[in-house]
C-alpha cells in the first residue's frame, strides 16, 4: 500500500549521530528505515525508541545487489524513498607508516563505496520519483586534514567531492545533495577520552562546548526540510567554529 508519509533512510543508525538522526526524524514524522552493521545492535536500538513508524536491518552495505534488492523492497512498501542519510562510517587514528593495504581498504570500504552503492540505489529511486534528498556525513577533517589514521580524512575528502559533484548531476531530478561536517561531537568515543584531553579541545572551540549527537540531527533535519528546497552541493560545517 502507498503511504503518504515520507520515508527516511538513515544507514549507521544504532548509535551516536546516527541514533539522534533516527529519534529526530521520528520526531518529525518520518517513516525511518535505519540500518546497523549487526543483528543485536540493531534489536538493542530499536528497544530505545518508542514509536511505532521505524524499522531496522542489518546487511553487507558494500553488497551492490543486496542494497538495492533492499532499498527496493522499501520503495515497495512504503511508496516512496525521500531521504537518504549516509552515516555508517569508520574513524581512524593509525600512524601512516603502520599502514597495510587492507586497513586502508576496510576505512574506504566503509566509508566511501559503502556510500557510492547505497547513494546509487537510493538516487536511481528517486531519480522515477523526480524527488529526493541524499545526505552524506563528512566532518571537520574532510577541510583541514588530520595528523594520523589517513584513510578516514581522505575519505571524507571524498565525500565531499561525490557530494558537490552529484548535487550538479542529480538536480535536474529534483534530487538535493548535500553535507554535513561534524566537529567534535560527544559520542562514546570523545567520551573514553581523558579530561585533560578533552579540555583543550572545549577551550579551541569558541561556543566552548563540544558538540552533540543532536545538534548534526538537528543539521539533517534541516537540510532534508523544504526550509532547504534550494541548498544543494553544500558541506555544512557544524563545529562551533572550531575551524573557522
Amino acid at each position: 500500500m502507498r503511504m503518504t508519509k515520507k520515508v527516511c533512510i538513515i544507514t549507521g543508525g544504532t548509535r551516536g549521530i546516527g541514533f539522534a538522526s533516527v529519534k529526530a526524524f521520528l520526531k518529525e514524522g518520518y517513516q525511518v528505515v535505519f540500518y546497523g552493521s549487526k543483528e543485536e545492535t540493531v534489536t538493542n536500538a530499536l528497544k530505545n525508541l518508542n514509536y511505532d513508524n521505524v524499522e531496522g536491518r542489518w546487511i553487507n552495505l558494500n553488497d551492490e545487489k543486496l542494497v538495492n534488492e533492499d532499498f527496493t523492497q522499501i520503495k515497495e512498501k512504503y511508496g516512496t524513498i525521500d531521504v537518504l542519510i549516509n552515516n555508517a562510517g569508520l574513524s581512524d587514528s593509525a600512524s601512516f607508516l603502520d599502514y597495510d593495504v587492507d586497513r586502508f581498504d576496510r576505512i574506504m570500504n566503509l566509508n566511501l563505496r559503502a556510500v557510492y552503492i547505497t547513494t546509487h540505489a537510493a538516487a536511481t529511486i528517486m531519480k522515477e520519483q523526480n524527488h529526493g534528498v541524499i545526505l552524506n556525513t563528512s566532518s571537520m577533517v574532510s577541510l583541514y586534514g588530520q595528523s594520523a589514521g589517513v584513510a578516514y580524512p581522505v575519505s571524507k575528502f571524498a565525500i565531499n567531492g561525490l557530494t558537490k559533484s552529484l548535487a550538479r548531476e542529480l538536480g535536474k531530478y529534483g534530487i538535493r545533495v548535500n553535507a554535513v561536517a561534524p566537529g567534535i561531537i560527544n559520542t562514546d568515543m570523545v567520551k573514553q577520552l581523558p579530561k585533560e584531553m578533552i579540555e583543550p579541545m572545549i577551550n579551541a572551540i569558541p561556543l566552548k562546548r563540544i558538540g552533540e549527537p543532536e545538534d548534526i540531527a538537528s543539521a539533517f533535519v534541516f537540510l532534508a526540510s523544504d526550509n532547504a528546497s534550494y541548498i544543494t552541493g553544500t558541506i555544512l560545517s557544524v563545529d562551533g567554529a572550531m575551524m573557522s
